[in-house]
């Protein structure tokens, strides 16, 4: 089954999403599926989350069309970028690359062909004019070095480190979801080598200081309680049973943070 999917900062207020599809329509058959169109505008870290946490869970061979794309009708690239699971096609500004380095080796081609695109390109919307009619052709068998040539000099996009020891643990905020739930970059399965469920942890973040449980979910408290806890893209993250943490902390994408723990 051909696949592709749509993830893009454009919300629904608006017939952005419709006609990117109609173009994929008119060119495949393939199957549409909506990623995200609800990317905080020009976030492209936020949709970089969103994209590299979501494609582990589609069929081999699908093609991602992620469109955050602040640069839009400057000299900023557009890419493909190619791995031996998926394709991805967007703009040369890092949105791509985490979701691509995840699945191990990647190329990437900028896209020169003007046969793949519309026949009339707009300044302001390349996702309806190159990178839906590109993806949409790949889907059809198009050879990659139809594409354009491969460039090494791709935008990267630079993701915080995070540090674990036997007794402490910091990172940053990478993601805050509909919830208020504040998702950090700390890895689970490596943060759960030196911390065990059920005991209590100090966190320190922004100018709070804050002591709470760290469970296996959230409804481990009772309702309004603080917790912790691992989510499922395997992040730590702080959270409130039936509550919003980050209003509740006033907490940003990319704060910094420290927990400890015995």
């Amino acid at each position: 089954m051909k696949i592709m999917t749509f993830l893009t900062d454009f919300g629904y207020n608006n017939n952005y999403i419709c006609q990117m599809k109609s173009v994929a329509l008119s060119i495949t058959d393939a199957k549409i599926v909506d990623l995200n169109h609800n990317i905080s505008p020009h976030n492209i870290s936020e949709a970089a989350f969103i994209l590299s946490t979501s494609i582990k869970y589609f069929p081999i061979g699908t093609v991602h069309i992620a469109v955050v794309d602040p640069g839009v009708g400057t000299k900023r690239r557009g890419i493909v970028v190619t791995t031996r699971k998926h394709v991805f096609v967007g703009p040369d500004n890092g949105l791509l690359i985490p979701a691509a380095r995840s699945q191990g080796v990647f190329s990437v081609y900028e896209i020169k062909n003007p046969n793949l695109m519309l026949n009339n390109i707009s300044n302001t919307f390349h996702g309806r004019d190159i990178f839906t009619p590109v993806g949409a052709h790949i889907l059809n068998g198009l050879m990659f070095d139809q594409i354009g040539p491969i460039i090494n000099d791709y935008v990267d996009l630079k993701v915080p480190s995070y540090q674990i020891t036997d007794k402490t643990a910091t990172g940053n905020v990478i993601y805050i979801d509909s919830f208020g739930n504040i998702i950090t970059n700390i890895e689970g399965t490596n943060l759960l080598k030196f911390l065990k469920y059920d005991n209590k942890i100090m966190l320190f973040i922004g100018d709070k200081q804050i002591e709470l449980p760290f469970v296996k979910s959230y409804n481990y408290v009772k309702s309004g309680e603080f917790l912790s806890t691992i989510g499922s893209n395997n992040f730590f993250e702080i959270s409130i049973n039936q509550g919003n943490a980050a209003q509740k902390l006033k907490i940003n994408e990319n704060d910094e943070l420290k927990i400890l723990f015995n």
